[in-house]
């Protein structure tokens, strides 16, 4: 199965799991606590700066740190300096762009220019493609 497809099916068996619920069930005594492998598998803390296993299985990187992190903002800036004015949403827009260039097509360019874009600050898909390279040299080198 290919990572994509178990991701997929991972998120849709937790939808299912959550929406089974019948009103009924609402006064039901509460569900025993999570065990602690699955205790294990969430972060500690929500800015956790290491990738969940279907993230890394998706091709999602770490978040940068320290001199990384610098680097990858650096390169980011150098396309389009409002792109860093959102440090973190730069960092997120790159992981997942991570994802779309470990399984490359002829749309990255394009995604990249979604990704790191807005209504308010369009990027083209020259400037993706820019970003595409800055990526491969700091955040997810192919």
């Amino acid at each position: 199965m290919r990572p994509t497809t178990a991701l997929l099916a991972a998120s849709a068996a937790a939808l299912l799991a959550l929406t089974a619920c019948t009103p009924e069930e609402d006064n039901a005594a509460p569900a025993p606590a999570a065990s602690t492998s699955a205790a294990k598998e969430q972060p500690a803390d929500a800015d956790s700066v290491e990738s969940s296993d279907a993230e890394k299985a998706a091709g999602i990187p770490d978040a940068p740190t320290g001199a990384d992190r610098a680097a990858y903002l650096a390169a980011v800036k150098a396309v389009d300096p409002r792109i860093v004015e959102d440090e973190e949403k730069a960092i997120d827009a790159g992981r997942n762009q991570c994802s779309s260039l470990a399984n490359p097509n002829d749309k990255s360019d394009w995604l990249a220019a979604q990704r790191f874009g807005n209504d308010t600050r369009p990027l083209t898909d020259a400037q993706g493609k820019q970003l595409n390279a800055a990526l491969r040299a700091t955040l997810c080198p192919a």
